[in-house]
């Protein structure tokens, strides 16, 4: 089970609906269940422009060179960090996807609704995998659902940073319950398509992250995406791919 949490309007919703998209797309075109692997090409997925040619986009079996991490030097003049060797989620500090794997958009965005209670949903990356959104408003009772989570996906709105502070209540209050303790964690900062986003290391900074990271017995990874435009998504996919491989 993959816990989703976040506010209400972070884009909870947008992201399964997109996920569910590529991994439909794919299975149709190719006939295989899972995510796209390296080297699929641009043409692998509709409106990822360039992501299917870059090695660390793909969302295939191994972690190696698709993982940006502590390890590795920034990239000139970007706050990037170019490829590691070391595995998703046991970097000495949280390993950072790709913002630029998902280039282009998958079209026009689907209507969504807030979510007032909780949505399952099923997809096949390679093997089953259910995630459970949980509405912004059910915060108080989130806990009721801790239980058999293997990951968490934690989402906040990185063009509203008025909305920060209690984002970061929540994420203390998820890193400190027992039930979540052996979960990998996966937080995501949404609209980067958005021209009034906040960068990675601005939302780092705000949240106190490394502080955060530090304390948590979670392993935890960063991710910028766009649920709308598709940036990242790839990542995202090889992230659960991964964390959920030797599920039963």
């Amino acid at each position: 089970m993959c816990l989703l949490l976040g506010a209400t309007g972070v884009g909870k919703t947008l992201l399964v609906k997109r996920l569910q998209t590529i991994l439909q797309y794919w299975a149709r075109e190719t006939g295989e269940t899972g995510a796209p692997g390296r080297g699929c090409g641009a043409s692998g997925v509709p409106g990822l422009g360039d992501a299917g040619r870059s090695c660390g986009v793909g969302v295939a079996l191994g972690v190696g060179e698709g993982a940006w991490g502590c390890r590795g030097r920034p990239v000139a003049g970007s706050g990037r960090r170019p490829p590691s060797s070391a595995p998703l989620g046991v970097l000495d500090c949280p390993a950072q996807l790709s913002s630029q794997d998902g280039k282009g958009d998958l079209g026009d965005p689907p209507p969504t609704r807030p979510t007032v209670g909780t949505n399952l949903t099923d997809i096949v990356a390679h093997r089953k995998i259910t995630i459970r959104e949980l509405g912004g408003c059910m915060g108080p009772i989130w806990s009721s659902y801790y239980g058999n989570c293997r990951s968490l996906l934690f989402m906040t709105d990185a063009s509203n940073p008025t909305q920060l502070s209690a984002s970061c209540v929540q994420l203390l209050g998820l890193l400190s319950a027992e039930p979540l303790a052996e979960a990998s964690v996966l937080i995501l900062f949404n609209k980067i398509d958005l021209p009034c986003y906040m960068t990675i290391e601005e939302m780092k900074s705000l949240l106190r992250l490394p502080d955060i990271i530090a304390c948590a017995k979670q392993n935890i990874t960063v991710a910028e995406i766009s649920a709308r435009k598709g940036t990242g998504l790839m990542g995202v996919l090889r992230w659960l791919q991964d964390t959920h491989r030797t599920s039963s």
